[in-house]
């Protein structure tokens, strides 16, 4: 990402209470399991995995988990464009110009209904694109080549502030 100064940034994260608590939920349920079965002694369950399969689960769930903790959704604009990344699934920010845009605009959306939830996902019936952690708010591109990206805002009033100031929106 190049130096000039952000006019506006936000960094999210999965910040919902259910999901940390279905999460973290499962990885002990698994580790204790593999704790009692693999230390202990003591079958886990009346049907118990094979000592394998619940080391493989036990390290599965705490993968999940660990991936869930180090993932943040980031976003800069500048004077250019946009600058976006979706760690860890991009370690460097994507740039989009203002100049490859039609139009960028901030909207209300429904995640589930047009892009299936939340996270990395692709629209259905021409949405395009969403990179997105929570909430309903978010900033939408669309491109010159008629290509779509939203990404998920819990700042909808700053984006659509300084979209006006730069004469984009």
């Amino acid at each position: 990402m190049d130096t000039e100064k952000s006019l506006f940034s936000e960094t999210q994260k999965f910040n919902q209470w259910w999901l940390w608590v279905v999460l973290i939920g499962f990885c002990a349920y698994f580790l204790l399991g593999a704790y009692k079965q693999l230390f202990q002694g003591i079958a886990f369950g009346d049907n118990p995995m094979s000592n394998q399969g619940l080391m493989i689960t036990s390290v599965l769930f705490t993968g999940i988990v660990l991936l869930f903790i180090n993932l943040k959704l980031e976003t800069h604009i500048k004077s250019k464009g946009i600058y976006v990344r979706f760690f860890p699934f991009h370690f460097q920010f994507k740039f989009y110009s203002f100049d490859t845009l039609e139009k960028s605009y901030v909207r209300k959306y429904s995640p589930l209904w047009e892009y299936g939830g939340w996270g990395l996902r692709y629209g259905m019936f021409g949405k395009g694109k969403a990179f997105n952690v929570s909430g309903n708010q978010g900033l939408q591109l669309e491109f010159k080549d008629g290509s779509k990206l939203l990404i998920g805002t819990q700042k909808p009033t700053e984006i659509a502030n300084v979209l006006t100031l730069l004469g984009k929106s």
